[in-house]
């Protein structure tokens, strides 16, 4: 009976140990871009080290990362499928690429001259998909949870030649990512599909003369070696996607990591945006320092307001052609455009363009 009566406490005392022993959770954080890229590399530093520092104070959970970044499971044009299938538990699904599957989210492509402030941008889009149900539901119809917002800096031409001004842009051949290659219509040049996990060796092999490119992509990705006259034209930045999560993935999780995640993903958005604002004219003093000794070395040359003003001029109405389109789907993006150019006046921002003045 002793010995019953033993074990038996012996257990008991045990039981408060186990009930509260530390959980681990394995997940698969993925991307198709390295970890160099900024918003890539900032899922680790911020989203992912922000949400083991919250559950690091709870003391119940931990996640167990397996990252695979730089397009070990898949690349830039499977992103969304990724994170739908299952593929990668966690991933930034890169909206450029999708504009089929995620229309609504080429709005800020679509005006382009609009903004130059990404932080201004993100704030914006976080909002909208709180308030703007057809934005909501075009993401989380493909089984997901979105937990953090992506953009990119303003964008510039960078060319293996140097241009006289913007007539020289018709007939040149020019990399751009997805989408963005509308912005070029209008201006005489001709756009060749790509990400930048392709600018280089296109520019370098002469299937593209240069690349409508950001200077936090350019720099670490190194298209200056390849296109060293960066034109300042500074067209605005664009939402680029989301860092988010395998609805099935995120439905296993226990509440306190989800409400873990959730702040993590603000935490990430708030802090890339000012990332890309404070780092954009740092990337480009970059490049000129790298670029210094290589043959013709690397040259920023400043647009003037008149060549801006003639891209801008040139530009067929693109917000109305997107709406257009969109509307005979059934998909409200005349509204979702209005929102979206109200969001950034509302915050202080004068697009060049009243883009939807013209719907």
């Amino acid at each position: 009976m002793k010995h019953l009566l033993g074990t038996a406490l012996g257990c008991a005392l045990a039981l408060p140990a186990a009930t509260f022993a530390q959980e681990t959770i394995p997940l698969t954080v993925a991307s198709s871009h390295p970890t160099v890229i900024p918003w890539v590399g900032m899922i680790q530093t911020h989203f992912m080290a922000r949400t083991d520092e919250i559950l690091a104070e709870g003391g119940n959970y931990q996640i167990e990362w397996n990252e695979a970044f730089g397009g070990q499971l898949y690349k830039a044009n499977a992103t969304l499928d990724s994170v739908e299938q299952g593929i990668t538990d966690i991933g930034w699904v890169f909206s450029f690429l999708e504009p089929a599957k995620l229309p609504l989210s080429q709005a800020s492509s679509y005006a382009p001259f609009s903004t130059a402030d990404a932080s201004m941008q993100l704030e914006v889009m976080a909002e909208l998909f709180e308030t703007n149900e057809a934005f909501r539901n075009e993401w989380e119809q493909y089984n997901l949870k979105v937990l953090g917002f992506t953009g990119t800096d303003s964008y510039d031409v960078y060319a293996k030649e140097e241009l006289s001004g913007f007539s020289d842009l018709d007939g040149m051949k020019l990399s751009a990512p997805g989408v963005l290659g509308n912005w070029l219509r209008g201006t005489g040049a001709n756009a060749v599909d790509g990400a930048l996990t392709t600018f280089y060796t296109d520019i370098q092999t002469g299937v593209s003369d240069g690349v409508l490119s950001l200077a936090l992509g350019v720099l670490p990705a190194k298209i200056y070696e390849v296109a060293p006259f960066v034109h300042r034209y500074d067209l605005g930045v664009a939402y680029s996607g989301a860092v988010a999560i395998n609805r099935d993935s995120w439905d296993s999780l226990p509440e306190e990591v989800q409400t873990a995640m959730i702040e993590a993903g603000e935490y990430y958005t708030e802090s890339h945006g000012r990332d890309l604002n404070e780092r954009h004219e740092a990337a480009l003093e970059a490049m000129v320092e790298a670029g210094a000794q290589q043959s013709p070395p690397v040259k920023i040359i400043e647009v003037g307001e008149a060549d801006r003003e003639a891209w801008v001029q040139a530009m067929p109405n693109i917000a109305k052609e997107w709406a257009d389109g969109l509307e005979e789907q059934g998909i409200p993006a005349r509204e979702f455009m209005r929102a979206y150019l109200d969001g950034i006046r509302e915050r202080g921002g004068e697009p060049v363009r009243a883009w939807d003045d013209e719907l």
